[in-house]
């Protein structure tokens, strides 16, 4: 009678727990997003007048992607992951698919590389899926192993990896491979990984990078991206022109900003890809260190919620999909802000729910949504989680 009472209450939790969202996740999201808006359209109009072109254009796209992603992230938090669970491989394949496809004729070549897909006016990147199709896999693959883990499952997650990683290498984006090689290293060692499989996975790593620079895989302006950085006496014309202005940008900004539409090297177009990739600069003429700073505090309350899901997920699966959607979406801020301030390489990666980009709010959209779901249908006791091992 005890026991039929406990799990009486222990299902009412449950589903109790499913009907409250996490708002400490939520509100931050949709903050950031409107955010983002601002700077986008601060940072596009003077571009766009100058062109000719109506300067809310830019704006007006990222706001159509912006509704349907706010919609694909609450209509994924609904879904149960042990449902999602039954579509990854072929999430999975259609991505590859994907990627295979920008490789073909159909692929669409923008600034010397082949990352897109043209569908009509719109463009679709196929390797912002990939990342979440990735993600979905390893953790699919991963939460049926042993504790410790087993030598041959790590193999098998490396060779997961390793086929999207490829293809994404070919485009080229660098970015997205390195964005890969640290979620898959992250969901490897929360899955059970021992020290010295994770020393063998990095010392490999180590080598296979050593060995693509020495057979001359990597381009040679690649390799100067990838340093130019690093040169304090640099060409600021050439190489490190981007970071250079995005540095003023930001320096300029003070501690409060400039103000809203009042950046000078916003509204004269000094810093390139401002609107995407180099879109904090704008936070930081516009809205200074505080603003900065509040971009920052919300980007990590989001991770941090994301892991709390992680931590209190029911299941393995879910464990290890919020653990990897907290990956993806720390490496992205890290990156991102780091190459802005020079204390990281450019590499392409867009900062999450602000940088223009359709494909990538929409993906990152969901894969918050799915992080929201594992929150939502989190474990009645805390700690527990159900065994999937096979």
């Amino acid at each position: 009678m005890a026991m039929t009472q406990e799990r009486t209450q222990i299902s009412l939790l449950r589903r109790d727990r499913q009907l409250r969202p996490d708002l400490f996740l939520i509100i931050p999201y949709l903050i950031l997003t409107g955010l983002g808006l601002v700077m986008i359209y601060s940072a596009s109009a003077p571009r766009l007048e100058a062109l000719g072109i109506s300067p809310t254009r830019e704006v007006e796209q990222q706001a159509a992607f912006v509704l349907i992603g706010i919609m694909a992230f609450g209509i994924v938090s609904l879904i149960d992951t042990r449902i999602v669970r039954w579509w990854v491989p072929i999430t999975y394949i259609a991505s590859i698919g994907t990627l295979i496809m920008v490789l073909s004729p159909l692929g669409t070549v923008v600034k010397g590389a082949q990352r897109w897909i043209q569908f009509g006016p719109v463009r679709f990147q196929p390797a912002e899926i990939a990342k979440l199709a990735v993600i979905l896999a390893l953790a699919a693959l991963l939460s049926a192993a042993a504790r410790p883990m087993k030598w041959h499952r790590v193999v098998q997650a490396v060779a997961l990896v390793a086929l999207p990683s490829v293809l994404i290498f070919l485009q080229p984006d660098l970015g997205t491979m390195l964005t890969f090689g640290f979620i898959a290293g992250v969901m490897i060692f929360v899955a059970g990984a021992t020290w010295r499989q994770m020393a063998a996975l990095i010392v490999s790593g180590i080598i296979g990078t050593v060995g693509v620079f020495q057979v001359g895989a990597i381009k040679a302006y690649q390799i100067t991206r990838l340093t130019a950085f690093l040169d304090e006496t640099g060409d600021v014309l050439g190489a490190q022109y981007n970071q250079y202005q995005s540095q003023i940008a930001i320096g300029t900004g003070g501690l409060f900003g400039k103000g809203l539409f009042q950046g000078t090297q916003t509204n004269l177009r000094f810093v390139p890809e401002q609107s995407s990739d180099f879109i904090f600069t704008a936070v930081g003429e516009q809205l200074g260190f505080v603003g900065s700073l509040l971009v920052i505090v919300l980007f990590g309350i989001i991770i941090w919620r994301v892991l709390v899901a992680a931590a209190n997920a029911r299941d393995r699966f879910g464990q290890l999909v919020a653990t990897g959607i907290a990956a993806l979406l720390g490496f992205h801020v890290f990156v991102n802000i780091g190459m802005t301030i020079r204390v990281m390489p450019v590499t392409g990666l867009p900062l999450p729910f602000m940088s223009s980009g359709g494909t990538v709010f929409v993906a990152m959209s969901v894969a918050l949504g799915l992080a929201h779901s594992v929150w939502m249908r989190r474990s009645p006791l805390p700690g527990e989680i159900q065994s999937e091992a096979l």
